[in-house]
C-alpha cells in the first residue's frame, strides 16, 4: 500500500510516517514544500504522479487565534486546500482520511459529542475544518472524517511543552479550569490511522486519547508526571482574553471505534508518561 500524507513537517505526519513504515507500507510524505495544497495544480500534478493508494490529510492552519484575523488565508488552507485533495481523490478514486477538529462543535452543554452531531463551529479555525468536512463529503464516499482535540506529539508546539517552558520561569501559572476534553497523542493517533487504512469502514469518528480533563488537571498532571514544583492555579475563560472563542465542552463520544472494531487509544495519563520519555530522551 503507497499512502501520500500531507503536511509531514506536523506532529501528525509525522507519526503516520513512521507507522506506515513499521508496517512495511510506503509512505509518500509532502509539506507546503512539495504540494502547496492551496494551488489546485499543484496538488494534480503531485497526486498523479504519487500513484498513491490512499490518501492521509493531516495538513492544516492550526493557529486558533490567528485565524480570527487572517481568516482568508485560514480558510485557503482548511478549506479550498481540502477541497482540492478530496477532488482529485475522487478523480483517482483514492479513500481519504481528514483530521478535524472537536472545533465544529459549538461546545455547548456537558454531553459528549456524536461524531454525527450537527455542526455549529464557534471561531474563525472550527468553521474553515467543517467547510473542510463538507468537501470532503461533497466529493467523495469513501472517506474517514477523523475528529481530534488537544493534540500533542513531538514536532512542533503543544500544551505540554509550553507548561514545561513556562515552568523553568515561573513558580505560579494559572489555567482555565472549565474547559473539558481529552488529550490526543499523536503517536497513538498514528496508530489507529493505518488500523483504518486496512479496512474499508469509511465514515465520521472521534479518536482521542481516553479519560476526561480539564486544561487545569491536564497541567497539573504534566508537572506531577515531570517532577516540576510548580503552583498550578485554576481560572476562568474569561480570566483569558483569547482572540477566538474556545468550546467548553470537548468531550466527544468514541463508542463508534468499538462498534467497527478499532482499538481505542489508551488512557490520556499513559500517553502522557510515554510522551514525557520520549521527549526526555
Amino acid at each position: 500500500m503507497r499512502v501520500l500524507v500531507t503536511g509531514v513537517k506536523g506532529q501528525l505526519g509525522h507519526d503516520v510516517m513512521n507507522e506506515l513504515a513499521k508496517r512495511g507500507y510506503e509512505g509518500i510524505g509532502v509539506d507546503v514544500e512539495e504540494m502547496d495544497i492551496t494551488d489546485a495544480e499543484a496538488v494534480e500534478k503531485v497526486m498523479r504522479k504519487a500513484n498513491a493508494d490512499k490518501v492521509v490529510h493531516c495538513a492544516a492552519w492550526t493557529a486558533v487565534d490567528a485565524a480570527e484575523d487572517q481568516e482568508e488565508i485560514c480558510r485557503k488552507v482548511n478549506a479550498q486546500g481540502t477541497e482540492n485533495i478530496a477532488r482529485m481523490c475522487k478523480e483517482l478514486d483514492l479513500p481519504m482520511i481528514y483530521l478535524s477538529t472537536d472545533y465544529v462543535f459549538d461546545g455547548e452543554g456537558t454531553r459528549p459529542w456524536e461524531p454525527d452531531d450537527e455542526r455549529h463551529p464557534l471561531n474563525v479555525y472550527g468553521q474553515t475544518k467543517y467547510e473542510g468536512e463538507l468537501a470532503v463529503e461533497k466529493y467523495l464516499d469513501k472517506y474517514y472524517i477523523v475528529r481530534i482535540a488537544w493534540v500533542f506529539g513531538l514536532n512542533g508546539k503543544n500544551f505540554i511543552k509550553t507548561m514545561l517552558n513556562l515552568a523553568k520561569t515561573h513558580d505560579t501559572l494559572t489555567v482555565v479550569n472549565d474547559q473539558t476534553g481529552s488529550p490526543t497523542y499523536t503517536y497513538d493517533l498514528a496508530r489507529l490511522l493505518v488500523d483504518m487504512l486496512e479496512t474499508d469502514k469509511y465514515g465520521r469518528y472521534h479518536a482521542t486519547n481516553e479519560g476526561l480533563c480539564t486544561w487545569y488537571e491536564f497541567a497539573k498532571e504534566i508537572f506531577r508526571q515531570a517532577g516540576v514544583d510548580v503552583k498550578v492555579v485554576p481560572v476562568s475563560s474569561e480570566k483569558f482574553a483569547a482572540k477566538a472563542k474556545r468550546p467548553h465542552n470537548s468531550r466527544m463520544n468514541k463508542e463508534k471505534l468499538s462498534q467497527m472494531g478499532f482499538e481505542r487509544l489508551p488512557a490520556w495519563q499513559d500517553a502522557l508518561q510515554r510522551y514525557l520519555k520520549e521527549i526526555q530522551e
